[in-house]
Formats: structure tokens, sequence, C-alpha cells
């Protein structure tokens, strides 16, 4: 039976081994030991409509995402929510309805959670689609990222 590494770690080439990983065989910082930081962003429902952007959160340079939390306090309906940069609307969250009250929803995708370090500025925005957001209520996003301590 082969035995494989996980593509975190570093010094190997084919990504097998046989042999116990070595003592010294040590991964990312982004990736071990790393530190979670949390950027959060309130956003106050006031029926913005279909194709809305609001600006949610700016990742820095030298971090890597890990995965987001979203939260609200009325029901989206039929209006979706789409989570991502100016460029790619879906990227980090595709365009979905929130239709659960006070329940933490996590979001990510298998490209953002592998992807690699910042190497500029990530503005994240949440893109409003399909119908309008609901006249009153809040929505709660949090990024989580990973920082090289």
């Amino acid at each position: 039976m082969a035995a494989y590494l996980s593509n975190e770690l570093a010094g190997t080439t084919d990504g097998k081994t046989s042999a116990p990983v070595a003592a010294n065989l040590r991964q990312r910082g982004v990736v071990t030991n790393a530190r979670l930081k949390r950027y959060r962003s309130t956003i106050t429902f006031n029926a913005q409509v279909a194709g809305d952007v609001i600006q949610l959160a700016t990742l820095p340079p030298g971090c890597v995402f890990a995965f987001g939390t979203l939260v609200n306090s009325v029901s989206t309906a039929t209006a979706t929510i789409a989570i991502g940069t100016a460029a790619t609307p879906g990227k980090y969250r595709p365009a979905a309805v929130s239709t659960a009250v006070d329940t933490v929803a996590l979001f990510s995708t298998a490209a953002n959670a592998s992807a690699d370090v910042f190497t500029a500025d990530e503005l994240l925005y949440a893109t409003v689609g399909t119908a309008a957001l609901p006249a009153s209520g809040t929505m709660v996003v949090d990024f989580y990222v990973s920082v090289m301590s």
C-alpha cells in the first residue's frame, strides 16, 4: 500500500512516500502554526437591488483565505448574494439565497481554500442578484485568513 503526502508538505517530488515523514519536513508557515485572523463586515439591509455591490473588506498581502461565515437576522427570500471580487463576484461564495435566520453558514470553495498567499490587497464585495434584499435586517459576514506567525 502506498502512503501519500498532502500538497502542503514541503520537500516532496511526487507526493508519495513509503517511509515516515522526516522530522525536519515542515509545512508552509501559513498552513502550520499560522494565526487565524477575522475580518468582520456587517451589512444593513435597505432594499438593495439586484446588481448592487457592497464593499465588505480588504484582505492584505501575506495571508491565505481559509473560510468565511455569514449569518442574517432575516431571510433574503429570493435575493441572492455572491461574495467575491469585482472581477469574480462569486469567487468565495457563489450566488445563493440565505434563508436560514440566525444560523451561521460556512462558505468557501475548494480552489480558494487551497490558494496561495495573497501578493496584493484583495478587495471583497457582496453582489446582490435575482431580487432586492429585504428592507430591514442585518447580515454579518466574517472572513478568516491564515497569517504567518
